[in-house]
């Protein structure tokens, strides 16, 4: 699988791709052509920093939809994503929010994409955008027609921005994802965008996952990472590589290199 792929590194770095408003989204400020610049450079520094894979998200797109996006922000997604496959030589991860994994399947199978990542792929879940279902029984069906099993699907377990609609043990919800909803990695992260995983709950869902790979999902940073090396397979993230660790500003390759060097080097 793509992780093992990786496993002469001691903890795989994937970098975030927070997209700008996209065409049909609130925020969309008409101007297709700055979105694509601003992916790109963003994409640019976190390869020159020595990222191991990307991942595309249409982070600008709020309010979410709760499950399936309108056809242009597919369009608009593919199209960002096919240009990230024709200029970097490292795998692709796509995230539909709020919770379109079907969507992000359609576009990583157009793309020559490696994996998707779903907020919640099991069970149900309490947000902002109201309830959020697990979509497993659509998606694997979808990802079997396809023929695109070599697209992994990377899930969320008590993912952020949520809360649960009935209290689970963490260890059962971690054992049905991976082995009813069959995914391929799991991902911890703390309650919000940017905020730090609890190691205590890490532990837990490593426990449970067993020899299946577990990514922490938000919150790390070059000062905290080797906190987690000895739960993760990986780390995705985002916020602490932008300037001034600001979501909204580009990526600054300055914070790239000491991350991925702490990463690399344990």
């Amino acid at each position: 699988m793509l992780l093992a792929k990786w496993s002469s590194l001691s903890c795989p770095v994937i970098g975030m791709l927070h997209a700008p408003p996209l065409p049909g989204s609130p925020e969309y400020e008409g101007d297709m052509v700055s979105i694509r610049q601003s992916v790109l450079r963003d994409a640019e520094a976190l390869v020159e920093g020595g990222v191991d894979g990307l991942m595309l998200e249409n982070f600008g797109d709020s309010p979410f939809y709760p499950d399936r996006v309108p056809a242009i922000t597919v369009a608009a997604m593919t199209s960002l994503a096919s240009d990230l496959r024709w200029r970097f030589d490292v795998p692709l991860g796509i995230n539909v929010l709020r919770n379109d994994g079907r969507s992000a399947l359609a576009v990583a199978a157009a793309c020559g994409a490696s994996f998707i990542r779903v907020n919640v792929l099991c069970g149900a879940r309490v947000a902002d955008q109201g309830l959020l279902q697990g979509i497993a029984h659509d998606l694997l069906r979808e990802r079997a027609s396809l023929r695109a099993s070599s697209i992994q699907i990377w899930a969320d377990v008590d993912v952020k921005h949520s809360a649960a609609f009935a209290e689970r043990p963490l260890a059962d919800e971690v054992q049905d994802l991976i082995e009813r909803g069959k995914a391929d990695a799991v991902i911890v992260s703390g309650s919000a965008t940017g905020q730090p995983v609890d190691l205590g709950t890490l532990s837990i869902v490593k426990d449970a996952a067993r020899s299946t790979p577990v990514l922490v999902g938000s919150g790390v940073n070059s000062e905290s990472i080797h906190l987690m090396l000895p739960y993760a397979s990986g780390v995705i993230v985002g916020s602490s590589l932008k300037q001034d660790g600001s979501v909204w500003k580009p990526v600054d390759v300055s914070r790239v290199k000491p991350l991925v060097h702490a990463a690399h080097r344990s």
